[in-house]
């Protein structure tokens, strides 16, 4: 069985809301461990077989595997999860810009608000991403055309008159 199969187990094996939620609370902080060193090295690129890096980050096999799992859409060539065992070796080449982006997606405050970002994009850069970001989330109302206001047709009509019985 692959690594990524034993990850989806691992996570699906929690019954009970309780035991789901536990998982995430042991979960979560390897996975900013393993963020806080890629940011403070400023590794773009880390490569090697699975087994050894998740020793390089003192996590399991698995976890490095639903680590790889949560970045995948964050890196410049997705890595095919299913294929992922101890020996095999990947690269994982990390497009920092979108990972800060998805972070924001994923509304995962604790890990862009990280102060390790700073050796890895400018304070400036951060902006522009979380500003791009809030464009998607920001609901613009279009103003409605009231019964008794002209018609935006043209006709000089009130628009309960012409575009609203038609």
């Amino acid at each position: 069985m692959g690594l990524y199969k034993d990850w989806t187990n691992l996570v699906e094996s929690h019954a009970t809301p309780e035991q789901y939620e536990e998982f995430w609370k042991i979960y979560l902080p390897q996975e900013q461990k393993i963020y806080e060193a890629i940011l403070k090295n400023n590794e773009s690129i880390i490569e090697g077989n699975m087994k050894d890096l998740a020793e390089k980050y003192d996590v399991e096999a698995v976890i490095f595997t639903g680590f790889i799992d949560g970045i995948n859409t964050s890196l410049n060539k997705e890595i095919d999860l299913e294929s992922l065992e101890e020996d095999k070796n990947v690269e994982i080449d990390l497009n920092f810009e979108k990972l800060f982006y998805n972070m924001h997606e994923a509304k995962a405050k604790w890990l862009y608000k990280l102060p390790e970002w700073e050796n890895v994009l400018s304070k400036e850069k951060r902006k522009e991403i979380k500003k791009e970001y809030d464009k998607t989330v920001i609901v613009v109302k279009e103003e409605k055309v009231g019964r008794n206001d002209p018609c935006p047709c043209g006709s000089g009509k009130k628009h309960k008159k012409c575009c609203l019985n038609k």
